[in-house]
């Protein structure tokens, strides 16, 4: 689903039940590749109905009508913690590159303030990944630090993670 020429319209908003099929997709890939998520075996259907709806939000990007992308926000912690939120995204592969990514964070944080977080923590930024730093960086989250050797990706290989916080 790449951006036919002239699509710019990108609308994010909550997800809906008839989006899952589509989000598993999206979700699944991230996992399978074995890059970025901490998940080792993909979601069934029922599973991410349950999934996603435990979440604090979950919300979806469309193109054209079409979703390509989603993110899920939850608190990073609990009780005493639990002022800080953690979240996740997803991008459909094939539609990459487009800004959908920022719009994705940028609305995560705007959820974040709506629902009384403090600040957004994102725990395991995999340091290959260096597109996802770059943009926490662009949108002034702040690198916290290193956990050498915290990821443990598809071919069993260790890589650092990087921690990113920022207020909401």
């Amino acid at each position: 689903m790449g951006l036919p020429n002239g699509v710019s319209l990108k609308v994010t908003r909550p997800y809906r039940e008839e989006d899952l099929p589509a989000m598993v997709d999206i979700w699944n890939a991230v996992v399978e590749a074995g890059r970025a998520f901490p998940q080792t075996e993909p979601l069934s259907l029922e599973e991410a109905r349950e999934f996603f709806a435990a979440q604090s939000h979950t919300a979806v990007i469309t193109v054209a009508g079409r979703v390509a992308g989603l993110y899920i926000l939850h608190p990073n912690n609990v009780g005493r913690c639990g002022h800080v939120a953690n979240a996740s995204f997803a991008v459909s592969a094939n539609v990459r590159g487009h800004g959908l990514g920022r719009l994705l964070v940028e609305d995560s944080l705007r959820q974040a303030a709506k629902l009384d977080f403090r600040g957004l923590q994102f725990n395991a930024v995999v340091e290959s990944n260096q597109r996802a730093q770059a943009l926490y960086e662009e949108l002034g989250f702040a690198y916290i630090g290193t956990i050498p050797g915290g990821f443990r990706n598809k071919d069993n290989e260790y890589e650092d993670m990087r921690i990113y916080y920022r207020e909401v």
